[in-house]
């Protein structure tokens, strides 16, 4: 799967070569949510352990969207229209997912989803990419999210200081967008405002 340059497509249609585990959503629930797991292909997959490099990217990324779009619509001159959440457990079929920061339009979805796991697909993925899981992150989640029907994806890195925004069509994510530490970008679907790709990744404020 190739996730690089501008107007490339994402393959989703790579064939597993590895043994299919048989653990179930049910037997992914039961986990203690401390062990910070995911069910992806019937294996159970760990999620790396946040470092400050982590922790600081996803904290600023939530800032960064949170405040201007989860309200609603138009609320106090904000764009808004969004439920924005970080490190929720979301089913997708026999998939069970922790993204670092997801959204659901209002407009879709009138109450804020309250399950575990939300069973309502996501609007809106973002991962903050780990050097220990950056092949499960940038090939097998994206290829399950774009099946599931996300309409969004964002890969934020803080080892290359990039933004990488995908946008579903119907042969694979569209590469629409990547933009570096020091850019100023309208990344989709949360255009409506300007995000500095460097507090995106917990820089100061300019």
């Amino acid at each position: 799967m190739n996730i690089t340059g501008g107007g490339e497509r994402v393959c989703v249609n790579a064939v597993r070569t590895e043994a299919m585990k048989a653990h179930t959503i049910a037997e992914w629930l039961a986990e203690p949510e401390e062990r910070r797991l995911e069910l992806i292909d019937g294996e159970f997959v760990e999620k790396a352990a946040p470092d400050i490099t982590h922790g600081l990217s996803q904290a600023g990324l939530i800032a960064a969207v949170f405040v201007p779009f989860h309200r609603p619509q138009g609320h106090g001159g904000a764009p808004g229209g969004w439920w924005i959440g970080s490190e929720v457990d979301v089913r997708l079929g026999n998939d069970g997912f922790r993204p670092d920061v997801c959204g659901w339009r209002r407009d879709r979805v009138a109450s804020i989803p309250r399950t575990r796991p939300v069973e309502l697909v996501p609007d809106w993925i973002c991962e903050v990419l780990s050097e220990s899981n950056r092949a499960n992150d940038t090939v097998r989640k994206l290829r399950r999210y774009h099946q599931a029907g996300v309409g969004h994806s964002w890969l934020l890195d803080p080892t290359s200081g990039m933004l990488s925004v995908f946008r579903h069509e119907v042969e694979g994510y569209l590469n629409v967008l990547t933009a570096e530490r020091h850019q100023v970008a309208r990344a989709a679907p949360f255009d409506a405002v300007e995000l500095r790709v460097a507090e995106l990744l917990g820089d100061d404020p300019a």
